[in-house]
Order: C-alpha cells, then sequence, then structure tokens
C-alpha cells in the first residue's frame, strides 16, 4: 500500500513534455516504416524518408526515440486537420489546433467555401454593409481587396477573391482595386507568374460581362516582406505594405505583368520575397491608394499573418510605426482574427468555435503549464494551441516565454532558435 502511494506521488508530481517539431515529416509512413522497424536499418536510409531534408540530417536522439519509444503516425494534411479535401497540405496553424484540441474542427478554407457555396457570405450583414454604400455605386469611392495572391489554401485562395470581386461588381460596384500579396511558400518559390496569367484570364471573362467596373491591380509585393508580418516580429513588413496600400509608395510600374517580370530578373530566392510596388497610370499616378470612406476587405482567412495590418488599418491609437496618412475606411476581415480582441470588428466567415482544449482542461484540474517558443511560432504554441485564444485560462497556472527571433530570411539560419528555447 505504501509502494501504491508513492508510484501515485511519483506519478503526480512527473512532468509530461510535448515537443512539436515543426517540419518534420514522414514520406509514405506505413511502407517505410513498417521496413524500418522491421530491418533495423538506420532512420538515414534511403528506404525511410526518402525525399525529407531530416533523412539527410545528423539526428541520433530522433533515431533512437524511432527505435525505442512507443510510436504511431499522425496525418497531418486535408479532411484528418479539418481542410476542405485531401489534396489541401496542413500548415502550422491546423496543426496545432487540432493538436491543441484534441478533436478536428472545420478551419478557415473549409468554412469560407461553405460560406460562399452557400450563398451565406453575400447575405450577411459586413457583406451588405461594405458595398452597399452610395460611393462605391457612384464611383467616388473604392473597393478594395488584400491577401496572399495563390490557391496555396493556407491563408487564402484567389478563388475567393474572385467570387467576391464579381459579387460586388453584379450588385453594382463601379470601382474596385485588388493589392496581392504574392506568395512563394505555400506554392512554388517561383510561381508568380502564374498567379499573373491566372488574374489575366479571369480580368478578360469578367470585363467582357462587367464593362461598367473598373477593376485594376493596385498595389503589392511578397508576403515576407510586405504587410504580412506575424507576432509582432517585425512591424516594418506592415509598414512597407501600408506605404504601398495607402500612400502609393513603392516601386512604379504600368501592369501587374511589367511589376512580376521585372523582379524575376533579380537574385530573388523566391516571390515572398519581392519589394514593394505600385501600378500607375500613364501620368505616373498610383492608380488605387487607399482613400477617405473606401472600403476594404483583407481576404485572407488565417488569422496570424493578417492582425497586424489590420491594426494598422483601422485602430486609432495605433503606435507600432508613423502612418503618413489615416484614411477612415469600412474594414472587414474574411474572418475575424481575434476573438478575444475582436480584432477585427467586422468580419465575413465565423471562425471554427474551438473549445475545451488541453490546456482549458488541464487548468481545470489546477495543473501548472510551460509553454515556450520563439516569435515566429509562440503564437502556435499559445494561440492556435488554445483554440484561437490569445488570453490565458488561468493567469496563476500558465506561464509563457517568447524567445525573440532572429530577424534573418528562414534559409540564413534554418535553425532558428532552438538552443535558446532549449535553455529556457
Amino acid at each position: 500500500m505504501v509502494t501504491l502511494v508513492r508510484q501515485r506521488q511519483r506519478h503526480l508530481n512527473a512532468k509530461i513534455l510535448v515537443v512539436v517539431l515543426d517540419g518534420v515529416g514522414i514520406i509514405d509512413a506505413e511502407n517505410n516504416l513498417t521496413h524500418f522497424l522491421e530491418s533495423g536499418e538506420s532512420v538515414s536510409s534511403q528506404s525511410f524518408l526518402a525525399g525529407n531534408a531530416v533523412n539527410a540530417a545528423y539526428t541520433p536522439n530522433l533515431n533512437r526515440l524511432f527505435r525505442q519509444s512507443l510510436l504511431r503516425t499522425l496525418y497531418a494534411h486535408g479532411t484528418y486537420v479539418g481542410l476542405p479535401s485531401d489534396d489541401d497540405m496542413g500548415n502550422s496553424e491546423v496543426g496545432h489546433n487540432a493538436l491543441g484540441a484534441g478533436r478536428v474542427f472545420d478551419q478557415g478554407a473549409k468554412l469560407v467555401n461553405l460560406s460562399l457555396s452557400s450563398g451565406k457570405l453575400f447575405k450577411d450583414e459586413t457583406w451588405k454593409k461594405i458595398v452597399q454604400r452610395n460611393d462605391l455605386f457612384s464611383g467616388k469611392n473604392m473597393l478594395h481587396f488584400c491577401g496572399l495572391f495563390s490557391d496555396g489554401n493556407v491563408h487564402s485562395h484567389i478563388d475567393h477573391l474572385f467570387q467576391m470581386i464579381s459579387q460586388a461588381a453584379k450588385l453594382g460596384v463601379k470601382k474596385i482595386r485588388v493589392h496581392p500579396l504574392l506568395d512563394g511558400r505555400d506554392v512554388p518559390p517561383k510561381s508568380a507568374l502564374l498567379y499573373v496569367e491566372k488574374w489575366e484570364q479571369f480580368y478578360g471573362a469578367f470585363i467582357q460581362k462587367n464593362s461598367n467596373c473598373d477593376l485594376q491591380i493596385a498595389s503589392g509585393g511578397g508576403r515576407s516582406f510586405v504587410t504580412m508580418d506575424r507576432y509582432e516580429s517585425d512591424w516594418t513588413i506592415v509598414e512597407r505594405g501600408y506605404n504601398a496600400h495607402v500612400c502609393g509608395e513603392g516601386e512604379f510600374f504600368s501592369s501587374f505583368r511589367e511589376a512580376i517580370e521585372f523582379f524575376n530578373t533579380k537574385n530573388l530566392n523566391s516571390d515572398q520575397d519581392i519589394p514593394p510596388f505600385v501600378i500607375v497610370n500613364k501620368n505616373k499616378v498610383p492608380v488605387g491608394p487607399v482613400e477617405e470612406n473606401d472600403s476594404f476587405i483583407f481576404y485572407n482567412f488565417r488569422g496570424d499573418r493578417a492582425i497586424q495590418i489590420t491594426q494598422a488599418l483601422t485602430q486609432e491609437n495605433f503606435t507600432a510605426f508613423p502612418r503618413k496618412k489615416f484614411p477612415k475606411i469600412f474594414y472587414a476581415g474574411m474572418m475575424q482574427y481575434d476573438g478575444d480582441l475582436k480584432i477585427p470588428e467586422n468580419f465575413l466567415v465565423l471562425p471554427p468555435a474551438i473549445d475545451n482544449t488541453m490546456t482549458e482542461l488541464l487548468c481545470q484540474a489546477n495543473i501548472k503549464q510551460f509553454a515556450c517558443s520563439e516569435t515566429q511560432k509562440y503564437g502556435h504554441v499559445t494561440y492556435f494551441w488554445n483554440g484561437n485564444r490569445s488570453s490565458k485560462f488561468n493567469a496563476n497556472l500558465e506561464n509563457y516565454i517568447e524567445v525573440p527571433s532572429d530577424r534573418v530570411p528562414f534559409q540564413d539560419r534554418p535553425w532558428m532558435k532552438c538552443a535558446e528555447i532549449i535553455d529556457a
């Protein structure tokens, strides 16, 4: 009996460690893992993790865990994590949502698809407030769309953009401007011209049906250099985007294609590194900076890289960088990116309601918890892990530490801050 009590005490005092190795994957898990376990080969053999960067790395502890520990694999893509189809790759957001909740919830892409296909998005009050403003029908003001310009389906999908543009024009909106943020991360690194072609195909069909609507690309840039910072890692990224979208500041071009073809001649690793550009008319005047009383939709459905630009465009007491002008606009996000902070106030699709997360349940059991990562992934082990909640469930039981990230490209320091995280 005494032994049992002592064993229970030992178990009660034990610490459970969950380490998320973001980016470590297994190729053809069932066949290759079975072969590895039965043959006793090294994890680095070509029969295991083929095509994975981990395969080429020196990973003695990972090798040991694969050999000696209880082991099973998890799918991290598609319907397994709440995305529309199994053709959709997973990402940090949906992965940490699922791990933190222990269940699968319909995620942003799927929720937006359903809202668009059912027509619900266009029937809700936020959409009506955006497009039923008289100055949009007269052409005095513009409707702006900004977001990640790809079909990666991680932060956004251009089909969502095209559907909203078409519906706005159908309702009589006279001037529409688009501010595309090039991807190169959720899609191939140098694929921007493919999306220029998709735009040109859409535009050709659109203008035949909507000759009275003035639709143009206005400004843009690469996602890691313009607009889409996260966790306040580098506000200069947002500032460059704000100045391009609102102030018309950036390298001038006469067309979207001209801009991308020009930057393709530069020594850029990826489309995500493209500097801010602005489209101008024949008089070298920007065709679509954001002006007073305009309407603006940020069409990313994922929240982490949408919050800061939302704050810059909407908050009166904003101090992260000096705004050269601050037009009063009607702003809406595709979703509400932070439910606790109500960012933004207006949004088009309800985000997933994730309850009973691991953190919440452990707090209810009066168990202390510690979460740590660097800035680039800090929100993943707090915000996303806790069901898209920015505040703590119980501040006395939750201790979070953020290790500041380096402001360098990932390819220059792929190991990031792993040593400092271990020290913490």
